[in-house]
């Protein structure tokens, strides 16, 4: 299949509406429309404009982290309370050439990750360690990997295609042989109707009880418990052949902070 070879940009910043002026001279609706879309690009959502919530108190204004290599924001912090630990690019050959197909964040439930690592790992390293990653890999602590798509021709079929040679390999070296049934089970239930365009976001969660959720867009497409496909997936990210090295060893700097938190 031959894909048009181009450097996308995420849709935050391909949209850019001039702002008109009304009589009185204040901004009117193109404006708030192109924040709402930098808004959806990044989170998967259109923003509330209201600032204050029913109860007249202001919404709290979440910092961001810029992932250097696409420009694409990641919120330090979701609704939820998982944290942001690292942000990465997943980059993919193509005709010989290396394309940016999506800025990701990873995030996790920091304060339980802590108490898992204080419990396995005993003298804090000086550097991220082997261990670290694997306890990271193989706990059941809620992760969620944002996903902010940049390829304008990715499509559904050609992400469950890659995501199943991914899982299948992270399985592999996890156990040591295949498992195909497990490894097509997550992406057969997502329909090729779902369009991804640049600024989709898709978000792939580890939820408590070794669940694996994929969410297109905020909606739930998929779910499927299995401890070997969770661990799989986290692999991908933070075991020996990470998408992102870098990401990776971001996401270890975070752990060693953790150790390291209130022993000062």
């Amino acid at each position: 299949m031959e894909t048009t070879v181009e450097d996308v940009t995420p849709m935050a910043e391909m949209v850019e509406i001039e702002p008109k002026t009304g009589e009185n001279g204040t901004k009117v609706a193109e404006e708030l429309k192109n924040e709402n879309v930098q808004e959806k690009a990044v989170t998967g959502k259109v923003p509330d404009n209201d600032d204050a919530s029913m109860d007249g108190t202001k919404k709290e204004e979440v910092p961001v982290e810029i992932e250097p290599k696409t420009g694409i924001s990641f919120p330090v912090k979701l609704d939820d309370g998982k944290q942001l630990n690292a942000v990465g690019l997943r980059k993919k050959s193509m005709l010989g050439m290396g394309i940016k197909i999506y800025g990701f964040g990873i995030y996790a439930e920091n304060e339980k990750l802590k108490d898992l690592l204080r419990s396995k790992i005993g003298k804090t390293p000086a550097k991220p360690t082997k261990e670290m990653y694997q306890v990271a890999i193989d706990s059941d602590v809620g992760m969620v990997v944002r996903k902010v798509i940049v390829f304008s021709g990715l499509t559904m079929s050609i992400v469950r295609k890659n995501f199943n040679e991914g899982l299948g390999a992270a399985i592999k070296k996890l156990n040591g042989g295949k498992n195909e049934a497990l490894t097509k089970k997550i992406m057969s239930e997502a329909s090729d109707d779902i369009k991804l365009t640049s600024g989709s976001v898709m978000e792939i969660s580890r939820l408590p009880g070794y669940i694996l959720q994929i969410k297109i867009m905020g909606e739930v497409v998929s779910q499927v418990e299995s401890e070997l496909l969770c661990r799989a997936y986290i692999y991908l990210y933070l075991g020996d052949d990470p998408f992102d090295k870098e990401a990776k060893e971001k996401f270890g700097t975070s752990l060693l902070s953790l150790l390291l938190a209130d022993n000062f």
